[in-house]
């Protein structure tokens, strides 16, 4: 699941002092191709034909953040190994301190890991000073590639989401392919459906039904012997992570755009008045059936409270969810479904996602090893095994997705495979690609907690917009 909880201000000032640093081009032009020519890559000294082990006796460094995909990936280890002849050795650093860890060490220059997770969040911070490696021309070299990779077996809203030009404000998709997408979540409703059936409700279709069944359900849960329930969990911390799950989501389908760009330069927008409604709008649905302490709220509250039959509903992740819906996990489970969540006005499924993704260090000395290691990493073979076995509960490969065996783990879930077939292709990132993401959400969620604690909606967005027109390009 998403482990976004604690605040990343220690994140945002090691990647702005490390901002300062020269920028480095990017080598290589990405598989879709890009402005940067020179340079050349590690790639071109591959030739011949394929060979699983041709870097036998190596072994690779790997840095690694606490998580199911984690777990998954250790525990198949040993099968890269038989098949390539190559070690990996790694560390598991809790996400707490992950991303201090792997800023430090990418800055350093050091090179004291070869392959590393980040979010593909990461690429707009990791890119531009020339920390990744860019992984497009391993991916066009049949000699370091094997066919059974197959690209086109990605979602391709996933491969494009780690894929970008380095330019603040470019879309993404375009230039050097900085990470590969390696396990991944979509952002839906989830509900109780024991307190549905009680109360007479069916999920969502717009958000003003979301609105009123939110309320309708801190109304009369109570009454129905659900002591204390409210009607929706969603993130109110203040931290960028409140506002990428449920709230990015719902702002994506209703046509909205956190920044514009104009000129080449970015512009914020979310203070439109069609912005500023909807945000106000938000908010009042956390007031009228959120949960009382709200403005503590990251994803693991959100995920208990749904366990806990506190939450009726809960608008994250979908394994926020997943991981409360299993078998025995909690109070819960056997009574949560899924659900798309509520359409735009144009009926919009836009939605927004976290990608944890695998990338390369742009400085190590073992790029052939390493690039081995995220083939086999993100592979058909082990991807299936993870899915089957462990909990890559959302494919970023359309083979798994379709897999009988992926289908048969996940039919008890009530829509979760629906779900995700109806959402999956209108996922991507919502954001606009830049390097003050962080910052910028982070005192969007600062907004987002004003306006719910009874401040003016349009003169809090103002003053957002207007401050972060100073900072960004």
């Amino acid at each position: 699941m998403d482990t976004h909880a604690h605040d990343r201000r220690r994140f945002l000032a090691l990647t702005a002092g490390a901002a300062a640093t020269p920028l480095l081009a990017a080598c290589g032009a990405g598989f879709g191709g890009g402005d940067d020519k020179g340079g050349g890559s590690a790639a071109d000294d591959v030739t011949g034909s394929f060979d699983w082990k041709r870097e036998k006796g190596r072994t690779v460094k790997a840095l690694l953040n606490k998580h199911p995909y984690t777990d998954a990936l250790i525990a198949d280890l040993k099968s890269f190994t038989a098949k390539t002849g190559i070690k990996v050795e790694y560390d598991v650093f809790p996400e707490d301190n992950y991303f201090d860890k792997l800023t430090v060490d990418l800055s350093s220059g050091r090179a004291s890991y070869d392959v590393f997770m980040l979010g593909a969040y990461m690429v707009w911070q990791y890119g531009p000073p020339g920390w990744l490696e860019d992984l497009g021309p391993w991916m066009r070299n049949s000699s370091a590639t094997g066919a059974e990779w197959d690209q086109a077996d990605f979602f391709p809203n996933l491969l494009q989401a780690d894929q970008w030009s380095l330019k603040d404000g470019a879309p993404l998709g375009r230039g050097g392919q900085y990470a590969l997408p390696w396990g991944w979540e979509t952002n839906v409703v989830a509900y109780n459906t024991e307190v549905f059936t009680k109360l007479g409700l069916k999920p969502a279709e717009s958000f003003d039904e979301l609105r009123e069944i939110a309320g309708a359900i801190k109304r009369k849960a109570p009454g129905a012997g659900y002591d204390g329930m409210y009607g929706i969990a969603v993130r109110g911390s203040r931290s960028w992570a409140t506002i990428h799950p449920g709230f990015m989501t719902m702002y994506a389908r209703n046509g909205l755009h956190d920044f514009t760009v104009d000129g080449g330069k970015l512009r914020p927008a979310m203070n439109t008045p069609e912005a500023v409604a909807f945000t106000q709008d938000w908010a009042g649905m956390v007031k009228q059936g959120g949960p009382p302490s709200w403005t503590s709220y990251t994803w693991y509250q959100c995920s208990s409270d749904l366990g806990a039959k506190k939450a009726g509903m809960l608008f994250d992740a979908d394994t926020a969810a997943y991981f409360q819906a299993v078998k025995g996990a909690s109070p819960a489970s056997g009574k949560i479904a899924f659900h798309p969540g509520p359409k735009g006005p144009d009926g919009s499924l836009a939605t927004n996602m976290w990608i944890w993704s695998l990338g390369m260090n742009a400085k190590s000395k073992k790029k052939s090893a390493s690039w081995l290691f995220l083939q086999w990493a993100t592979g058909k073979e082990h991807l299936r095994r993870a899915a089957v076995t462990g909990n890559h509960i959302d494919p970023v490969r359309k083979s798994v997705s379709q897999d009988a065996a992926y289908k048969d783990k996940m039919r008890h879930l009530p829509g979760f495979i629906e779900t995700f077939e109806t959402v999956v292709d209108r996922t991507r990132i919502q954001f606009t690609p830049q390097a003050q993401f962080f910052d910028a959400t982070t005192s969007w969620a600062a907004a987002l907690q004003e306006i719910y604690g009874g401040k003016n909606a349009k003169s809090v967005l103002n003053g957002l917009a207007s401050d972060l027109a100073s900072k960004v390009s």
